[in-house]
């Protein structure tokens, strides 16, 4: 059946067939002729896109923040019974008082609410966390909770 059709239609599919590629000829000769009279500025805003393209990757790269995230899982032990080491509390010579700001240092307070809490100036919180930090070897408050913990000087 399309077979008859094609036979039947033979002269108009070749004559169609005819028109398209001269069509096709005419549209490659146009635009041949339009690429040749305006080459330069064809070549110029090709690579003028190039470099904006360049540019907006350079900048998004330059930009973008080299943040890297770190994530330390740790395992979580349950406290049930604390014992204080006094041993390593008398041989780091960390005072009740001194031992009672990494308590409340342990707890997430900041220096003014351990202040406040003890009934003491801000200075005097600062003066024992220094000391604590010196007597715990540590640099920052993580380090010295943290050390505290392992020693068994903290719950």
């Amino acid at each position: 059946m399309i077979i008859a059709a094609i036979v039947r239609n033979k002269q108009n599919i070749i004559y169609g067939l005819a028109l398209a590629l001269l069509l096709l000829l005419l549209n490659w000769l146009e635009w041949h002729f339009v690429i040749i009279n305006h080459a330069f500025e064809i070549y110029a805003g090709a690579i003028a896109l190039i470099f904006t393209a360049l540019g907006i990757w350079l900048a998004i790269k330059l930009v973008k923040p080299k943040v890297n995230t770190v994530v330390i899982e740790k395992p979580v032990i349950a406290v049930t019974g604390f014992i204080l080491n006094g041993a390593e509390l008398n041989r780091r010579r960390i005072s009740s008082r001194e031992l009672e700001v990494l308590q409340l240092m342990a707890t997430g307070l900041s220096n003014q609410e351990i202040a406040e809490r003890l009934f003491v100036s801000l200075n005097t919180i600062k003066t024992h966390t220094s000391n604590l930090f010196l007597k715990l070897e540590a640099g920052r408050r993580t380090q010295a909770i943290e050390k505290a913990k392992r020693l068994n000087l903290i719950p």
